[in-house]
This record gives structure tokens, sequence and C-alpha cells, in this order.
């Protein structure tokens, strides 16, 4: 199986050299080579800003000493039950 593939590997640089010719070659490996290097600074960027996201979790507001003690200075109230007239 793994003789076979190196087989179309060959053949397939054959036909690449046949059609593109060995001026375009260098031009067309550098090509490429800039595509991929793109191709893998953009997954890299996005698998750290999912690890980022992913990662950050977000705090609940920690409630205020003013807020906290002027509830219990009023203490409950109901609209259901009004203070007797």
């Amino acid at each position: 199986m793994l003789g076979s593939h190196w087989l179309w590997v060959i053949i397939l640089l054959v036909v690449v050299l046949i059609i593109f010719g060995p001026g375009r070659l260098p031009e067309l490996g550098g090509a490429v080579g800039k595509a991929m290097r793109e191709f893998r600074k953009a997954t890299s960027e996005l698998t750290n800003e999912v690890t980022t996201a992913a990662q950050a979790k977000p705090e609940p507001p920690a409630p205020s000493a003013a807020a906290s003690s002027e509830s219990v200075a009023k203490g409950p109230t109901s609209e259901a039950n009004p203070p007797p007239s």
C-alpha cells in the first residue's frame, strides 16, 4: 500500500512539471509555502481565541455593602400585603 502511494506522488510531480515547466516550479513552490504559512497562522490564532474564551469564566458581581445594608434597614416589603391603616 505504501509503495503505491509513492508512485502516485511521483506521477503527480511529473504532471505538475509538464504543466508548469521547470522555470515556474520555484515560483509555484513559494506560493504554496506562503499559503500554508498563512493557513497555519490563521488556525493557530483561531485555536488561541477559542482556548482563551473557553478558559475565561465570568465572575458574578459581588454584592455591595451599601445595597445589603439598605435591604436590611427597609426590611421585607410586599405589595400583596399592605400595612394595616
